[in-house]
């Protein structure tokens, strides 16, 4: 049995939300009931509610999954579709800043690879983990459409080019910052 496969999890036990899950936190829950209400009655707005629930709360956790689908009557497999086929949804909390780092060929060939070491090196965390202060999550990305400025680092809205290890360190301070 593998850790991870959660065909070896009841399903109730993997939709147990934690104290902190914005599901069981009554601020958070109204947050997401009140997303549900405004858009449900109108066809396919799961996708709308998941995009509104992401901006409001940061991420879409495996309970609150559940608890939408319950509230949308519709199977909790629809969700879960949805949340892990569309990269910019997350199911984990990230940190105040996401650092993306494009993959895409320009940037992979430009070295796109160093900078993530350097991240990994500076932040003291792995690709696709949040920093224990939970200033910043790093990620890896597939094409950011800025091939010219290879390689291409994204800190939340903001695209900056032609980066090396040095020059990355100065963009990071500035997030630091703030």
């Amino acid at each position: 049995m593998r850790s991870k496969d959660l065909r070896a999890v009841p399903l109730a036990a993997a939709l147990q939300p934690a104290d902190d899950d914005p599901v069981a936190v009554a601020e958070q829950r109204a947050k997401i009931d009140a997303i549900i209400a405004e858009h449900s009655p109108k066809a396919g707005s799961t996708m709308l509610i998941l995009n509104e629930i992401q901006s409001q709360i940061g991420y879409i956790s495996k309970p609150m999954q559940g608890y939408i689908a319950e509230k949308l009557k519709i199977p909790l497999k629809d969700v879960y579709g949805v949340v892990t086929f569309y990269s910019f949804f997350t199911m984990k909390p990230r940190g105040k800043h996401r650092v993306a780092f494009c993959l895409g060929t320009a940037c992979y060939v430009g070295g796109a690879e160093m900078l993530i070491e350097k991240a990994e090196q500076i932040l003291a965390v792995k690709i696709g983990n949040t920093t224990p202060d939970k200033k910043f999550t790093i990620e890896a990305c597939r094409c950011l459409g800025a091939c010219s400025q290879a390689p291409v680092v994204m800190v939340d809205d903001n695209v900056h080019g032609r980066n090396t290890p040095d020059r990355f360190i100065t963009v990071l301070r500035k997030y630091e910052k703030v």
